[in-house]
């Protein structure tokens, strides 16, 4: 019994001190910025765990479209969508001065895709238009917060659309989320307990597929690293200021565990591309430390 009592302290120390090491890189990588960041990660398999200001909430911008998908892939189980449901796409939702992918492969609407298609150009592409046309399908933000709630999905807010959110700068904010909540709803989505299994499946296979971001957590990591991510940025205001440059994700290892990790770059004055390298260097300390 003393035997395994030294062994589980000289454990406990290790684990410490390589922590300790972890959280110095990364104040290293954060020091002297004109910024808030939040930083999640959690090892699924090994239950490790790191938070940097993670109960503060922070505004999620386009990161919210994976709780969207996921509300809408919570009706297409219950049968209140299909997949294969047309869609009309028109000028009342192809709306011009935002991004939107969508409408510039269909830039004269009327024309009928699947759901499925807004799905994907929502999530891997963080098309703007197709955001708001899940939400009017599900009858608003309302129903994602209550599907998030009914799956115990704490230290998160959605009230407005991207609509809302273009017309109004300081609506982002009412969009939040804790960065606890980032890496505790991807474990959720990962361990199968907020869709099927089939929907599950389908959203990471999007996920996985995301071409937006590529400056950030996937930048310095070995190519051909399976990371289902998705991205959210806020542009900058007239003072010069970044609202959010953010990314949450689930990697996969060399060894085939997992980790989720949430980074929030907020209320920055420093340049988009100051704050994509925070998010990229952070992304490869937290690499690097998982695969030690």
């Amino acid at each position: 019994m003393k035997k395994l009592g030294l062994l589980f302290l000289l454990i406990s120390s290790v684990v410490f001190s390589q922590k300790s090491v972890l959280e110095q890189k990364i104040n290293s990588i954060i020091k002297d910025k004109k910024a808030t960041v939040g930083i999640g990660i959690l090892g699924f398999e090994n239950g490790f765990s790191y938070y940097k200001n993670g109960d503060k909430k922070l505004p999620m911008q386009s990161v919210f479209k994976f709780h969207i998908a996921a509300a809408v892939l919570d009706y297409v189980d219950k049968g209140k969508l299909s997949l294969d449901q047309k869609i009309l796409l028109d000028k009342s939702n192809l709306l011009e001065n935002t991004w939107s992918p969508l409408r510039d492969k269909y830039p004269d609407g009327n024309v009928e895709v699947p759901l499925s298609e807004i799905i994907e150009f929502t999530v891997a592409k963080s098309d703007n238009n197709g955001c708001d046309i899940l939400l009017k399908l599900l009858g608003g933000t309302n129903t994602v917060q209550k599907f998030m709630d009914s799956k115990g999905v704490k230290g998160f807010q959605i009230k407005y659309n991207e609509e809302a959110m273009h017309k109004d700068w300081d609506v982002q904010y009412e969009n939040y989320s804790t960065m606890r909540s980032t890496v505790d709803i991807l474990k959720k989505f990962y361990d199968g307990k907020l869709l099927s299994k089939k929907s599950t499946d389908y959203l990471m296979k999007v996920m996985l597929s995301t071409s937006t971001g590529l400056n950030k957590l996937i930048e310095q990591l070995p190519k051909n690293t399976p990371i289902a991510r998705k991205t959210g940025a806020s542009g900058k205001n007239n003072a010069g200021l970044t609202g959010a440059e953010n990314e949450i994700a689930i990697v996969t290892l060399p060894n085939g565990k997992h980790y989720a990790i949430s980074v929030f770059v907020s209320n920055s004055m420093e340049t988009s591309a100051a704050n994509c390298k925070m998010i990229s260097d952070i992304s490869k300390t937290v690499w690097d430390y998982f695969n030690k």
